[in-house]
């Protein structure tokens, strides 16, 4: 099987040495999405709930570009600087994921790119 990387004009650029995801076989796996704006590469103002959505939106951003939808994502890794907001980003995540959600894990960690609150990777299937 034969790997094919993407970086789609409509996401925000990337920040360092890597593609926003590669394919093998059946299988996409995504770059962590952090809420950054596609127009201005700038992070998002506010709070948990505006990262949250523009992260997922991001993610969107992504897997349209492989003809794919959320539907198709079979699993999602969430990384948070405070387990205190998970009902937060819950509320946001659950208008994305309506019905068959996709396995998850979620992780605090000590710190992400450019002072985000909190970043989503996934792996979806064609």
């Amino acid at each position: 099987m034969e790997k094919k990387t993407f970086s789609p004009p409509a996401s925000p650029a990337a920040i360092g040495p890597y593609n926003h995801g590669s394919r093998i076989g059946n299988l996409l796996f995504t770059a962590g999405q952090i809420p950054l704006n596609p127009e201005t590469n700038a992070l998002v103002e506010g709070g948990i709930e505006k990262q949250a959505a523009r992260v997922l939106e991001n993610l969107k951003i992504l897997l349209e570009s492989e003809g794919l939808g959320l539907e198709n994502v079979v699993k999602t890794t969430i990384f948070m600087i405070d387990l205190a907001e998970f009902g937060q980003v819950n509320v946001v995540y659950s208008r994305y994921f309506e019905s068959s959600f996709p396995a998850r894990s979620t992780i605090q960690v000590a710190g992400l790119p450019m002072g985000a609150r909190v970043e989503i990777e996934a792996i979806a299937h064609y």
